[in-house]
């Protein structure tokens, strides 16, 4: 991965994880202050704390991409270190479908008019369990990788200790 790659990639991840924190900072202040509409009209208080977990599973994947993307640079991505950051990402798109599927819940009762909003919620939350689906094909494919590596490693090895 070139120099400028990574500079681009992280740049854009400084931006967003700002911009997450910024974000998640007004929920925490909104939620504290408590200046939900006295009507009653939208449950705010559960959204909010719905949202400010949401933005926290994003939190996660972008530090871990950032690390993945610092073993990338450093050539160690193909070891066992990177899986730990996989993982993390994995487990973060997870949190973030049941986070959806969360906001679905909430949102359902506003919907009994018109149960395909919920219908198609739900679906989004399944297309995003569907994601994290794919980044454990993705893991699968580094862990054949990594043992490709270690075995290339050895064998290298048997070969230097014949010359």
């Amino acid at each position: 991965m070139g120099k400028l790659t990574v500079r681009a990639l992280r740049a854009v991840l400084v931006v967003v994880l700002t911009g997450t924190v910024l974000v998640q900072a007004l929920m925490v202040w909104a939620l504290v202050s408590g200046s939900d509409p006295e009507d009653g009209s939208l449950p705010l208080t559960p959204l909010r704390v719905i949202t400010i977990l949401g933005i926290g599973t994003a939190q996660v994947a972008l530090v871990c991409v950032w690390r993945l993307v610092t073993m990338v640079r450093r050539g160690t991505v193909f070891s066992h270190a990177a899986f730990r950051y996989v993982d993390g990402i994995i487990g973060a798109i997870v949190a973030a479908a049941l986070v959806w599927f969360a906001v679905t819940a909430v949102n359902a009762p506003g919907q009994r008019e018109d149960p395909g909003v919920t219908l198609i919620m739900g679906g989004i939350g399944v297309a995003i369990l569907g994601v994290a689906l794919i980044v454990l094909v993705l893991r699968m494919l580094l862990a054949q990788a990594v043992a490709r590596d270690v075995e290339a490693a050895q064998m290298q090895a048997e070969l230097d200790e014949v010359i």
